[in-house]
């Protein structure tokens, strides 16, 4: 018997094709996806518990995996603190502004932009309501700065993961509302007030609640915030507004934290809603004391602002 000759081309018969990625029609696999069996180029896999898999098996699998969320509701991550870097940058840029259009570190209070946008109660009440919010924004000098952005830097970043941007964002204004509502209702007429303290303060606040929610050992905290209470008395910062901040970032936290799980987002919202609408009717109402007539007011702001 003679050997049987073999084609150059190959044994004799059909060959399976290499079948094609499901995304990429393009590119030959012999590559598949663990869970639906679809042939998957290198690029469309992922790393699974089990082999690897496609894209769309993992996009479906995270839609319908219940992440772990904090005792706020928000979802469980690692992820950057935005918001408080956006906050840090915002105070930062605000002040380099004041510094110069003033031409000095520490007496930027000179500045235009300072004058136009910090707390001066007799302004506030005659119509310029925007400086409750900018004045959290402006900084007498270098140190009040500095102070006031490492705490930040420190509490904000727990306080933003366990609540999540948006109510870490709701927490931090209405605290900085917060204190300026104090200062402006209960402190007297005479003052111009600025800083991110009452922010800061109301984020010490959250600290506090969420630390003791999840039975942390809370002394550091307190120490903390007794030192920068204490403080007040030695330094010409607000106490009222240091106060008004911690008070309403403490109980807007407990209230997001508390709130049953089954309605949560409505009761936050609602939260939210009571205590702007309180800070809203402290403003107003100290406004119309203050506003009984614009002699008054005149007569105020000559006596109370510099020459």
């Amino acid at each position: 018997m003679s050997d049987a000759l073999v084609p150059p081309d190959g044994p004799v018969g059909a060959q399976p094709e290499t079948p094609v990625c499901a995304r990429h029609s393009d590119r030959p696999t012999r590559l598949r996806c663990t869970r639906c069996d679809r042939p998957a180029c290198p690029d469309c896999l992922r790393d699974a518990s089990v082999g690897m898999q496609c894209v769309d098996c993992v996009n479906e699998g995270n839609r319908t995996v219940r992440r772990p969320r904090t005792l706020a509701g928000a979802q469980v991550s690692d992820g950057r603190p935005i918001v408080t870097y956006v906050m840090i940058a915002l105070n930062v840029l605000a002040y380099v502004v004041t510094v110069v259009q003033s031409g000095s570190p520490m007496n930027n209070s000179r500045a235009g932009l300072f004058q136009e946008t910090s707390l001066i109660p007799e302004l506030t009440a005659s119509g310029e309501w925007w400086r409750v919010v900018t004045s959290g924004f402006m900084h007498f000098g270098l140190i009040h700065l500095a102070f006031n952005m490492a705490a930040l830097w420190v509490v904000g970043p727990v306080v933003e993961q366990e609540l999540g941007r948006l109510r870490y964002t709701a927490v931090y204004f209405l605290s900085l509302l917060g204190g300026s509502a104090a200062a402006f209702y209960f402190g007297t007429v005479c003052q111009q007030l600025a800083g991110a303290s009452g922010a800061v303060f109301g984020l010490m606040g959250a600290v506090l609640i969420v630390f003791k929610r999840q039975k942390r050992d809370i002394s550091t905290i307190v120490v903390v915030v007794g030192i920068n209470l204490v403080s007040n008395f030695f330094t010409n910062a607000s106490l009222l507004g240091h106060l008004g901040g911690f008070v309403v970032g403490g109980l807007l936290t407990l209230a997001m934290v508390k709130a049953p799980q089954a309605n949560r987002n409505a009761y936050q919202i609602g939260a939210v809603v009571a205590v702007a609408v309180l800070l809203a009717g402290m403003f107003l109402l100290r406004a119309s004391e203050l506003d009984t007539a614009a002699e008054v007011i005149l007569e105020i702001a000559r006596t109370c602002r510099p020459n």
